[in-house]
């Protein structure tokens, strides 16, 4: 392990030092459930190689990452019936990227959630929650051969 995978938790999810919520995997990106989740089904699409920001990647593995959103997304809202969703990625530290890894916020939305458009706030999920969670998108994932 290097130096950056040593200290980067979504490099230790990836590798499974770290337990998670694995919604989806294949060879080069890893979904899971967000622990701090800004709503129910608030999702990770991280590519599995380190990159600090989306400026660091090369332009077809964006591509690629980006190609899986509307998939998952699908698979989500459809598991937790959500009305909407955000998609959101933030790049360096005045943009509030937390982690130093690039990630993809899939973030469902309801109607009927009291602050319009504004994020709710953020409370730690109990991981068997989240995992039952994950593997019920999954599962839609696959019935869609995704």
């Amino acid at each position: 392990m290097d130096a950056i995978a040593n200290r980067c938790i979504f490099c230790k999810i990836v590798q499974k030092i770290i337990p998670n919520a694995i919604v989806y995997e294949n060879n080069k990106f890893l979904v899971f459930m967000d622990k701090y989740p800004i709503n129910y089904g608030h999702s990770l699409l991280v590519p599995k190689q380190h990159y600090n920001t989306i400026l660091d990647m090369p332009t077809e593995l964006v591509g690629e990452m980006y190609a899986l959103v509307p998939k998952l997304a699908k698979a989500i809202i459809t598991v937790i019936d959500s009305d909407g969703f955000n998609i959101n990625q933030n790049n360096g530290k005045s943009a509030n990227q937390i982690v130093p890894h690039v990630h993809v916020h899939i973030v469902p939305r309801y109607s009927k959630e009291k602050i319009k458009g504004q994020w709710p706030s953020r409370q730690i999920a109990k991981i068997e929650e989240l995992r039952q969670l994950a593997s019920k998108i999954s599962e839609n994932l696959i019935s869609e051969n995704v």
